[in-house]
Formats: structure tokens, C-alpha cells, sequence
């Protein structure tokens, strides 16, 4: 096999909590490129520019083979507003897992806190639930997208915010992951904080890489 993967951890992450998923998909036959990036220092368009570099050689060295993406949490929106901008013409599959492509509640309710601006920075204040102003941002979905959600909660007052009888995963609601023009959604028993290490993510996602399909 000649793809490679290109992986996006989440904000207030580094690309070390996406190792695990890393060796897995290599296992599989996968070249892979897990990105690490400023998460919380710039807004999602300047982050785009700053992982560029990175994503170009990729595409290089993937030579005849497709590169796919897989975002976790706000990686996935680093992808969206990647393609939007710089789609390259070896573009393969994109799997997000836990993006809150409609914006977070909890990002809502602590936007305005100074902690949460000051840990979280701009792009922080860009996950809330009015995406208005990011539609030119991230555009259309005209790729091959499988989207995987959560379930679980181990926080209640997380749960309270979203809504007590809304399904979510303690981060974001399973409403917020979908997305117009996604061919694929599934939602898994995990948590969001949890969702990197969950082997059932990871299966999902070998699979749609793969097949372009989650499994039942």
C-alpha cells in the first residue's frame, strides 16, 4: 500500500495522544504523518498555514498513493478549512472523530471566561455554536467524509450544559458532529476525552479508509 494518513490531534493536545491510533494504522499498511501544532496560540485559518508545509511534503512523498485525514475533535475542523483552502489532487478519504462541526455548547458557556480565552486562545472562541462567521472558512463537503461520534459522559455538569437528555460525549453532542455532505456517521459508546485511545474509533476508521463505510 502506497496512502499515507495524516493525523490532527484536538486543541490543548499534542500529537502524542495521537500515537496509539498512529501505530495502529501503520500496522495496517498505512504511511502516516501525525501532525502536531499550536492549538492554542492562533485561530483555525493561521493554523492552516502553519501545518501547510508539512501537509505539502506529504503529498509529495505519498507520490501515486491517496493521502487521507483523520481529525479528532477540533482537528477536524483544521481539516475542513484545509481543504477548503488547499485540497491536494491526491486526496483520498477524510474520517472526523468528535468534531463539533456545529460548534460545542460548552464552548458557549465559557467563552467568555478569561481562563478558558487565555488555555484555549483564538480558536478556543471559534468552537462555538453560531458558525456564521466560518462558513467561507470551511466551505462545502465535496470529499469523501465518514464521521464518528461519542456517547458518553463522565461529566454531569458537561451533560447539564449540552442538555441533559441530549446524546453527547461530555464535549460535544452527537448532533453537532454531523455535517451536510458527510457520507458516513456512526456513533460509538466512548467519551470525547477518550475517544483517541478507543479501539472501536479505531477500527471504524481503518475501515473507512478502507472501504469507504463503518461497519455495523
Amino acid at each position: 500500500m502506497n496512502d499515507t494518513v495524516i493525523l490532527f490531534h484536538g486543541i490543548a493536545r499534542a500529537k502524542k495522544s495521537m500515537e496509539k491510533l498512529a501505530g495502529f494504522l501503520s500496522g495496517h499498511g498505512y504511511r502516516v504523518v501525525n501532525v502536531g501544532y499550536p492549538s492554542t496560540r492562533f485561530s483555525i485559518s493561521d493554523l492552516v498555514d502553519i501545518v501547510r508545509p508539512e501537509i505539502d511534503g506529504a503529498a509529495t512523498a505519498a507520490g501515486d498513493g491517496h493521502l487521507h485525514f483523520v481529525g479528532y475533535s477540533m482537528g477536524g475542523l483544521i481539516i475542513r478549512a484545509f481543504l477548503t483552502r488547499y485540497r491536494p489532487a491526491n486526496l483520498g478519504r477524510v474520517v472526523m472523530v468528535g468534531t463539533p462541526n456545529n460548534g460545542s455548547q460548552i464552548a458557549d458557556f465559557l467563552k467568555g471566561w478569561s481562563l478558558y480565552r487565555k488555555v484555549y486562545g483564538p480558536a478556543g472562541q471559534q468552537l462555538i455554536t453560531d458558525q456564521t462567521a466560518m462558513a467561507k472558512l470551511f466551505g462545502t463537503v465535496d470529499y469523501e467524509l465518514g464521521i464518528i461520534a461519542g456517547n458518553r459522559t463522565i461529566d454531569p455538569v458537561s451533560s447539564l450544559v449540552i442538555g441533559l437528555r441530549v446524546p453527547n460525549d461530555g464535549k460535544v453532542s452527537v448532533e453537532s458532529t454531523r455535517l451536510d455532505g458527510a457520507v458516513a456517521h456512526i456513533v460509538i459508546p466512548a467519551n470525547h476525552t477518550f475517544l483517541p485511545v478507543n479501539r472501536t474509533m479505531w477500527r471504524q476508521t481503518l475501515s473507512f479508509l478502507k472501504d469507504g463505510r463503518f461497519t455495523i
